[in-house]
């Protein structure tokens, strides 16, 4: 069983179990919506590759539900601002794999971890920074790693040779996974580790007097 399968799976368990609903709330979803992209994306994993023509393909679960989620994301969005940083991040996201794609060696036996894997690691970190919020960090982790492999591709055709693309199969379907599981986890830990220091600095805005609480102008 790959990495993100294991990972939607142990996604689709916190969920049955109502954890998350804070991260879910953020990202304008709800438990069902979120399940039912959770098992389609991992019922669509399992459907083998559909080509579009003898240069490209692509997997349901790896790259067709997974944009669709996206843009259904990115047309939810609280502000013309938050698209625009989602457009920006993957954009930003996506060079950055591309470039760790060209850096990294050609022989993966010659790296202590799966570069498909360090992919979606540094996916799910540069759309977390970037990103701001945890619906503009998932749209930069996905749509960032699948702009990376379309330039890949276009790269190595650029050079004469016949390579066909297939968006989110093999080990694609990994990469797209665990970056956007990644981003969405790392913005929340940021977000929470912030939120808390700022509540920390702030003193009471009311307190308790002679019986009775007194309203005072809080701390900026």
């Amino acid at each position: 069983m790959s990495l993100g399968t294991i990972l939607l799976f142990l996604t689709g368990l916190l969920l049955l179990f109502g954890v998350g609903q804070r991260v879910l709330d953020r990202m304008r979803l709800t438990d069902r919506q979120a399940l039912l992209f959770v098992a389609l994306i991992l019922a669509g994993g399992f459907v083998p590759d559909i080509p579009v023509g003898r240069s490209f393909a692509f997997n349901l679960g790896g790259a067709l539900i997974p944009l669709a989620l996206c843009v259904w994301l990115f047309f939810k969005a609280d502000s013309v601002a938050e698209r625009v940083r989602s457009v920006v991040a993957s954009l930003l996201t996506g060079t950055v794999v591309f470039l760790l794609g060209r850096l990294l060696p050609d022989e993966p036996e010659s790296m202590r971890i799966d570069p498909n894997y360090a992919y979606g690691i540094a996916a799910g970190i540069v759309a977390c920074l970037l990103g701001r919020s945890r619906r503009c960090a998932f749209i930069a982790g996905i749509v960032g790693v699948m702009l990376a492999n379309v330039a890949a591709w276009l790269y190595v055709r650029s050079m004469g040779v016949p390579q066909r693309l297939v968006l989110g199969g093999a080990g694609g379907y990994d990469v797209i996974v665990l970056s956007g599981f990644l981003a969405v986890l790392l913005s929340e830990l940021v977000g929470e580790t912030v939120e808390r220091i700022r509540r920390g600095r702030r003193r009471p805005t009311r307190e308790y007097k002679d019986g009775n609480f007194i309203r005072r102008e809080a701390d900026r």
